[in-house]
């Protein structure tokens, strides 16, 4: 029988937990949802309509699946997913939030803990010591990184394809990295291409690097075999952050986006950067 939403909180989704809402401050203690927790609950949702096609396709290959969440933070997104799937699975399913700011893994713990969601767990570590903790497991099959600052939306990446992921859900934020090299590589580019026009003025310089940090993920990711999908988060229109970046791994052919991949690095003056969007022939050469 299909659940339906209550008729006292119709923006809600059928079969929530009122209660987590509260403890997670979307919900007043009385029950009221002001503005911002309103959109924060419709980008949660949004969000969920595309990872739960994913959590789906697991299931039907296998019983029990793990979800891996890089800076979780205060594990909205965990929380939800939780409460909206796993909680009905009734097996060994598990979500693990990675949290490197201890009082969030603190607090996130006692939630999970006071609501009886006993397939969550928190972790107090960075993306690299996620890598080899052995608190962990060998394999994952999603990863999601929602506004992982910087480097670390890359370190996710490494993550997963360590992890031999199935599918991988990135929203990145705040990319500096590819723009600083940019910017000190820019006089020596000046003079061999004309393009280098598009990343000439600092503001172009910082929109550039972080388009371009998009375009060498996702083809990192083709050149591991993964089909992606770029697409928008409607309703993150007060984040200028709002692009999302879906791979599922499908064995696809690799060599012509490593070959981009590396072209693209080449054309920008980025060729240092190259252990940062490493492709399987790089881990190959090593």
């Amino acid at each position: 029988m299909k659940k339906t939403p209550s008729p006292e909180y119709p923006e809600i989704r059928a079969g929530q937990s009122i209660e987590l809402l509260k403890a997670l401050h979307i919900l007043t203690r009385d029950g009221k949802m002001n503005q911002d927790s309103r959109r924060k609950l419709k980008q949660v949702y949004h969000l969920y309509q595309f990872i739960e096609p994913l959590l789906e396709e697991v299931r039907k290959e296998q019983r029990a699946l793990t979800l891996v969440d890089h800076g979780a933070g205060k594990s909205y997104l965990g929380f939800i997913l939780y409460d909206l799937f796993f909680k009905a699975l009734n097996d060994a399913s598990h979500i693990y939030g990675i949290e490197t700011r201890e009082e969030l893994v603190t607090h996130s713990r006692e939630l999970a803990q006071h609501l009886d969601f006993g397939g969550m767990s928190f972790l107090n570590l960075s993306v690299a010591e996620s890598i080899v903790s052995d608190k962990l497991p060998a394999k994952v099959d999603v990863v999601t990184a929602l506004h992982a600052c910087n480097t670390a939306t890359d370190d996710a990446i490494n993550f997963a394809l360590k992890k031999q992921a199935r599918h991988i859900v990135l929203v990145p934020c705040c990319q500096a990295e590819v723009a600083a090299v940019l910017r000190k590589n820019k006089g020596k580019q000046l003079a061999k291409d004309a393009l280098v026009e598009l990343w000439r003025h600092p503001i172009h310089t910082r929109e550039f690097g972080s388009h371009l940090t998009n375009v060498l993920r996702c083809l990192q990711l083709e050149a591991h075999g993964y089909q992606v999908t770029v697409t928008e988060l409607v309703g993150w229109e007060h984040s200028m952050k709002n692009e999302l970046i879906v791979a599922s791994y499908k064995d696809l052919p690799r060599k012509r986006a490593a070959e981009r991949l590396n072209e693209v690095l080449h054309s920008v003056g980025l060729e240092e950067m190259k252990h940062r969007f490493f492709t399987e022939q790089d881990d190959a050469d090593q």
